[in-house]
């Protein structure tokens, strides 16, 4: 054989696998440029994300609450020519005095608004990864002046007793209507279950269950069987799911029991607008009061918080009471205050409202008892 191919024929053979090293430089390259876009567009989604999820810290009323802070804050920097992020501690402090001492669109802001300026600017600039300006020793010195200066107490509305209750249900009978069992069954679980406003409108039908305290035996509103037993006067009391509320707000759950009683009956006026809606034959997850459109018709959705207190100043003022004392509150203070002056133990009206302090409960239960064993009643 010829010499010369064997000394070529390796050399032909190893030919194609030959790489050139420029092309594989290139190639490593482009690759990690790729693998460090990938990364970079990961950790700005992860970034985003975090953002996102860490704004439901806060409950939902104050998300807009601290928007609107911010949003009328921005509006007085730039009629003003200030930076808004980062805005410097005298800037804040300039905007709370303009908005706390004189008018604002006509309006002077109270003092709490004022304050949740101030919470929102400094939300705005921690997001932001900024010092908090609010919390600057100027502007803390501005806002304990305008403290002494502006300072009010606290406005509390009235409570409605369990007189009023009653004449305002006689009202909603009065309207027979669709719209009137529906507004009965709100007033009426509103009050006997010391709920918030927001807890009326989050509840769904299978968050409802029926207690037979006879028999032991429990079901749910949606249940025919249980309807039946309900029908010949068995059922005596309810034990209502609230999923989550202002004090259990990563959704816990919390159990409160509610008698259906001899006055107010929640629970019948419950199963009389669920028959007459048609709301039984819906879906168990279905919201348990719903908004209406125009001939009674359901929509699906719940009700709105600011629907509550409207429909609490409408059957008040039918009986007389002034609306603008009342709020969606007042259900609620109402229960503490009747259950105070009907000598109900602290740890059970605790068990009903689901207080956490027996401090804010007492403040209801001072003005119940105010004048019962007064200190002075024996000589003034």
């Amino acid at each position: 054989m010829n010499p010369l191919h064997k000394s070529t024929a390796p050399h032909e053979s190893n030919a194609p696998h030959e790489s050139n090293p420029s092309n594989q430089f290139n190639a490593s390259i482009e690759s990690n440029s790729e693998s460090r876009a990938r990364r970079q567009s990961t950790a700005l989604y992860h970034r985003q994300e975090a953002r996102r999820i860490a704004a439901f810290s806060l409950a939902e009323n104050t998300r807009i609450a601290y928007r609107k802070g911010w949003q009328r804050f921005v509006a007085f920097c730039i009629a003003r020519g200030y930076a808004t992020l980062p805005a410097s501690p005298q800037t804040v402090a300039e905007f709370l005095v303009a908005h706390a001492t004189a008018p604002a669109g006509g309006k002077r802001l109270s003092l709490r608004t004022v304050e949740l300026c101030c919470n929102a600017i400094n939300r705005m600039h921690a997001e932001a990864g900024l010092a908090r300006p609010g919390r600057d020793p100027h502007v803390a010195d501005v806002l304990r002046g305008l403290r002494r200066l502006n300072g009010t107490p606290p406005r509390r509305v009235k409570a409605l007793r369990e007189q009023h209750i009653q004449a305002m249900l006689q009202a909603c009978e009065c309207a027979s209507s669709l719209l009137g069992l529906r507004d009965a069954a709100v007033l009426a679980l509103g009050f006997a279950g010391a709920l918030r406003r927001s807890e009326i409108c989050n509840l769904r039908i299978d968050d409802v269950e029926i207690i037979n305290a006879r028999s032991g035996a429990t079901g749910w509103l949606n249940d025919a069987a249980n309807h039946a037993q309900h029908a010949h006067h068995e059922m005596t009391g309810m034990f209502i799911h609230i999923r989550r509320s202002k004090t259990d707000p990563h959704g816990k759950g919390e159990k409160i029991a509610v008698p259906d009683g001899h006055v107010i009956r929640p629970l019948q006026r419950i199963e009389d607008w669920l028959t007459a809606s048609g709301l039984r034959a819906m879906p168990s997850a279905s919201y348990l009061f719903q908004s209406m459109r125009r001939g009674g018709r359901l929509t699906g959705r719940p009700l709105h918080p600011t629907d509550v207190p409207r429909i609490v100043k409408h059957y008040a003022a039918r009986i007389g009471l002034d609306p603008r004392d009342l709020a969606g509150h007042s259900l609620r203070a109402g229960f503490v205050t009747s259950a105070a002056a009907h000598n109900a133990r602290l740890d059970k009206i605790m068990a009903v409202t689901r207080h956490r302090q027996p401090a804010t409960v007492l403040k209801y239960i001072r003005d119940a008892d105010a004048f019962c064993h007064h200190a002075g009643a024996d000589f003034l």
